[in-house]
């Protein structure tokens, strides 16, 4: 017998996950503590800023892309004060022209923060996203943040494929 899927399990098999298409950069980090531990899949790696806040995390795409979703996963209960406490999402076409379209605000966050980016009637479509961390929880320098996944919406992957049924059109759809 199978199990009925919740409308997150619904929602989640409709995304891709797509930060292997995109150029990351940092701010900063600690060495061996960079993009590679960011981008991992592990949550017991992390990604340790190492200088002045805010602290950036850069995601940038090689055509403009529809954004579904960030997920962030901290752990406040590891990190204490290297916890992000407040966190800004920006996109644009470029660092120049970057727009806030999300701020929040994390009380002792511990597992996957889950940042929505588009409404049903207004997609986000961008170049570049960034995820600035604006502030730690007690006031720490630092931050540390283990992991980061961005989505896209399935359909945005794959244009639907009309196949042809007319023989005139089958006729010229082969390539020789």
């Amino acid at each position: 017998m199978e199990a009925a899927l919740s409308s997150e399990d619904t929602e989640r098999a409709a995304l891709r996950e797509i930060g292997d298409l995109a150029v990351w950069s940092l701010s900063s980090c600690k060495q061996g503590f960079g993009v590679d531990q960011l981008r991992d899949g592990s949550v017991s790696t992390y990604w340790q800023s190492d200088g002045p806040q805010p602290h950036l995390v850069n995601i940038q795409f090689h055509r403009k892309t529809v954004i579904h979703s960030v997920r962030v996963y901290v752990d406040f209960k590891q990190d204490e004060s290297y916890t992000p406490n407040k966190l800004s999402v920006r996109v644009g076409t470029n660092f120049y022209d970057l727009k806030e379209i999300s701020i929040l605000e994390l009380n002792e966050p511990s597992g996957w923060i889950e940042i929505a980016l588009q409404s049903p009637e207004k997609p986000v479509r961008a170049f570049l996203v960034q995820l600035a961390v604006l502030s730690n929880h007690q006031n720490g320098r630092d931050t540390h943040i283990r992991l980061v996944d961005i989505f896209t919406p399935q359909a945005d992957l794959h244009p639907v494929f009309v196949p042809f049924s007319q023989p005139e059109t089958l006729a010229g759809c082969c390539i020789r």
